[in-house]
């Protein structure tokens, strides 16, 4: 389904609804993820809670035009989701790019948020996360798309990954590639992240149950950062999950069902 945005952009989103008792599960891609991304942790969640599935603005099936979004306005696109489905019990779970626009949802649109899930994520940038965004960039800018991702997945998936690949990373490189997101697009995205600000002095706000999830071989939103998140929210639990890497809804996929389904019980 699409909805047409304020300024006229139309946002792609999935809605599965069951039952308005059950959490409204909200997934948040990464940055060049798609709403498929999630296709095998929804496959299994789909029949306890109801989820929502969204593309942001240059993602998937969304709209890839107009200048750039910031998280704050990223967030504010997937509240007017949330508004148009009346989606009650809400429960953000966002993976990196996907994470720190659920960081601004939790501070700009608390109301019907009642639990979170930030995966592979970051509120503060450091040095090296910067080189290596400026590394996809040029990489962006010289080849294209297909010679970011050479260079992008050896700092998205963990080492032991690529020993023994759940998915072959050949497979993952041509998934990635039939997505048809422009460089354009791209970019944008990047913008958003090199415009960010250090956001933990406004996560202190946050009272709502969070959990934070990092893999110990990310080097890209490393553990630490996941630290840092989990400090400055004043009611966060961190989980670290060892020979894990960035890439958390691939790598990891049954110990995050396991981790989502365990957190929402509680």
């Amino acid at each position: 389904m699409k909805l047409k945005l304020p300024d006229g952009l139309s946002i792609y989103y999935e809605h599965h609804f069951i039952d308005e008792s059950k959490y409204t599960l909200v997934f948040l891609n990464g940055l060049s993820q798609s709403t498929l991304s999630w296709f095998p942790i929804v496959q299994v969640l789909k029949n306890q809670f109801n989820i929502v599935l969204i593309d942001q603005i240059f993602q998937g099936q969304s709209d890839q035009k107009g200048d750039y979004r910031s998280f704050e306005q990223h967030a504010a696109d997937v509240n007017q989701v949330l508004e148009k489905i009346n989606a009650k019990r809400i429960v953000p779970i966002g993976i990196s790019y996907g994470g720190a626009v659920a960081m601004r949802l939790l501070v700009n649109y608390p109301a019907t948020i009642e639990k979170a899930v930030l995966l592979s994520t970051f509120a503060n940038r450091t040095p090296y996360f910067d080189f290596i965004g400026t590394s996809w960039r040029r990489a962006l800018l010289v080849g294209g798309y297909e010679l970011m991702l050479d260079v992008m997945l050896p700092a998205v998936l963990g080492q032991d990954y690529f020993f023994s690949p759940l998915i072959p990373i050949q497979d993952i490189q041509n998934a990635r590639l039939l997505n048809k997101i422009s460089s354009d697009s791209l970019m944008k995205l990047m913008d958003a992240t090199e415009n960010s600000s250090d956001y933990r002095e406004e996560l202190k706000a946050v009272t709502v149950q969070t959990k934070v999830i990092h893999g110990a071989q990310d080097i890209l939103t490393t553990p630490q950062m996941g630290q840092n998140i989990v400090d400055a929210l004043p009611n966060a639990s961190f989980k670290l999950l060892p020979k894990k890497g960035h890439t958390l809804n691939l790598e990891a996929i049954p110990e995050l069902i396991t981790e989502i389904e365990s957190f929402l019980k509680v």
